[in-house]
């Protein structure tokens, strides 16, 4: 399944890789004769499918997984996570919680990641470690953390952290201001400003909550898109994450803009937040990724779990059976994420020329059986579990579901230590 170009499928084909790069897809039966002397791994019964693009998360989280469950989201916020994060966050936390992630992704088919959490270097360097590609939060919020001291703060330090590391080709950098009731005009400015100098994405929560709506009404007298409107945030560089409360023209708006949406299915659900709007963004145009949010308002980093609820709300809000079909969902995942942060000249398809972002899934299980429609099955049927083979940049890190990286081995016993230290915030 390539994704690209969309609805295809193709079968018994053969994809050749060199240097971590896609070079040709062909029939299996020419690639031996047309490629001499590859290693070669045939993998009958499978499905290939670009790696998953998971375009919304907060990895270090997992280690907060489970903490305070079944909250409305300010609720959740303000009495829950934030006073844990300000006593535990450190790089320490956010390195454990980060690869802890990258372990459970990667099993399920996630060559990438779009991290927004506080000291991004310490996610960066887990993310190294795992071999995975990610997109790196360069974070702002006006409230101080252990990790910076205000706005400029944050930015001075993600921005250091971007000229450090701007060079290693499976770390990309998008602008991460936290949301619009947490973030200044003053410092959306200076975001807008610097994202069209730097030329990078915008990743925020937006239009989220109906609270968040009524709140930037009283405080800034528009609902908050109107607001990044007039301060210059609208175009194909922002990220707009959740966008379950728009109205036909904000649709529009985001459409007209070329700006992207992330789909955050399962976290909106737990959370009471809303049904987005998505038969009526994809059919206005707007590009539509998926993401999982974080664990600890998820509570799975789960792909497949994300794609499957994403066509379903989306066939139950629209009142229409074809709404968010297979295909269309499989795209949001791959090449629909890809495309919001800004790479999908190298990953979200299968494509010559493209990193090798692969993930295999055995479609053998009874479970799957019998298989119509592969793309079907893919979305309404498979699982996680059924993730058998992924690679990055062509190098191989799960094989026959077992993870071969050595940065992610231990990981039970840090998350045993972590689950010690927030016990009581837990139990409170």
């Amino acid at each position: 399944m390539p994704v690209e170009p969309a609805g295809a499928v193709l079968e018994d084909q053969a994809v050749a890789v060199r240097d971590g790069l896609i070079e040709a897809v062909l029939p299996a039966e020419q690639a031996a004769a047309a490629y001499p002397g590859y290693e070669t791994l045939e993998l009958p019964g499978h499905a290939l499918i670009p790696g998953l693009v998971n375009a919304h998360t907060h990895a270090a989280m997992s280690l907060m997984r489970g903490l305070s469950d079944d909250l409305p989201l300010m609720l959740w916020l303000q009495e829950h996570i934030w006073p844990a994060e300000a006593r535990h966050v450190s790089p320490e936390f956010v390195r454990d919680g980060t690869l802890l992630a990258c372990a459970e992704m990667l099993r399920g088919g996630v060559t990438c990641f779009n991290d927004m959490y506080f000291f991004p270097e310490a996610s960066l360097e887990a993310a190294l470690g795992a071999r995975m590609r990610s997109a790196q939060g360069i974070i702002a919020i006006e409230f101080p953390s252990a990790y910076a001291s205000d706005a400029e703060d944050y930015l001075r330090r993600g921005l250091a952290i971007r000229d450090r590391w701007r060079d290693e080709p499976l770390v990309s950098f998008c602008f991460a201001p936290h949301a619009p009731y947490t973030v200044s005009d003053a410092t959306f400015r200076r975001i807008a400003a610097l994202a069209a100098e730097l030329d990078l994405q915008v990743h925020v929560h937006l239009h989220e909550t109906a609270e968040e709506l009524e709140r930037s009404l009283a405080e800034h007298g528009a609902r908050p898109l109107e607001r990044l409107r007039r301060l210059g945030l609208l175009g194909p560089s922002l990220i707009a994450v959740h966008a379950v409360h728009l109205d036909e023209a904000e649709i529009e708006l985001l459409a007209r803009h070329g700006c992207s949406v992330v789909h955050c299915p399962s976290s909106n659900l737990k959370l009471a937040s809303g049904f987005a709007p998505v038969d009526a963004l994809v059919k206005k145009g707007v590009n539509l990724a998926l993401g999982t949010d974080g664990a600890a308002s998820n509570n799975r980093l789960d792909m497949f779990q994300e794609m499957r609820t994403a066509a379903l709300l989306a066939k139950a809000v629209a009142g229409d059976a074809q709404a968010l079909p297979a295909h269309a969902a499989l795209r949001a995942a791959t090449l629909g994420g890809a495309r919001a942060l800004g790479i999908e000249r190298i990953a979200g398809s299968i494509v010559p020329g493209k990193s090798a972002d692969l993930a295999a899934i055995d479609m053998r299980a009874p479970e799957l059986a019998p298989c119509y429609d592969v793309v079907s099955h893919l979305v309404y049927a498979a699982g996680r579990e059924n993730v058998s083979h992924v690679w990055v940049a062509g190098e191989l890190l799960l094989q026959e579901r077992e993870l071969l990286v050595p940065a992610l081995r231990g990981l039970d016993t840090r998350g045993q230590l972590w689950q010690n230290a927030l016990r009581n915030l837990a139990d409170s």
